[in-house]
């Protein structure tokens, strides 16, 4: 069972991180030089640059391999009830209603449970949902690293047995366009429809 102090402190932190999205997302709505999307929008912010880990497949994987692809990052972990399929079903469904520029959406799912999430259980969770999306496995010490880079936090809560616990997480989705940059951040339980249009414009984007 969760702390309840703890509960309270973990809640406290992403909702102030959702008052400072939601902010900004504010204030480039109110200026007429920044295009209007349905997610909170990031552009030129200095955090969550992106990652450099190895895919369920093994292979090592930056921004860099998705050049000219909206890539959609997601931390969960496999064994999670509700938050993470729900996400990874959306990202499904938003990804077909794009039709043919589907193809041109890169979901990746950094697990924030790197004891029991091994490289075969992430391949066949992705499988699930849609065999394009990518499951990456960063090290205790790397999860680390990109929580304080992605201003993510995430928790272990034991339970009854040793291999019961759960893991409270951030949930949301970070959006970056076909050049890598980050651009949008949207919140768990917007929906498809507002990530597809999203999808849209940013592939619609010239600059």
């Amino acid at each position: 069972m969760t702390h309840p102090t703890y509960r309270r402190e973990f809640i406290k932190k992403i909702a102030n991180y959702s008052l400072l999205t939601s902010a900004i997302g504010t204030f480039y709505a109110c200026s007429d030089a920044k295009p209007a999307f349905v997610g909170i929008d990031l552009t030129g912010a200095d955090y969550a640059q992106g990652f450099s880990l190895p895919d369920h497949n093994g292979q090592l994987r930056t921004l860099a391999d998705f050049a000219g692809r909206v890539v959609v990052v997601f931390f969960g972990y496999t064994q999670c009830p509700d938050v993470c399929p729900t996400t990874l079903a959306e990202l499904a469904e938003a990804k077909q209603m794009l039709g043919p520029d589907g193809d041109r959406l890169q979901a990746i799912f950094i697990s924030v449970d790197p004891e029991r999430d091994t490289p075969a259980l992430l391949k066949e969770y992705m499988a699930n949902f849609d065999p394009s999306f990518l499951a990456l496995s960063p090290s205790p010490t790397e999860l680390a690293g990109l929580a304080k880079a992605y201003k993510m936090v995430y928790k272990r809560v034991e339970g009854s047995t040793p291999q019961s616990y759960t893991m409270d997480h951030s949930a949301g989705s970070y959006v970056y366009d076909p050049k890598g940059r980050i651009r949008l951040y949207h919140r768990y339980g917007s929906g498809p429809a507002g990530l597809a249009a999203d999808v849209k414009a940013l592939l619609a984007e010239k600059a």
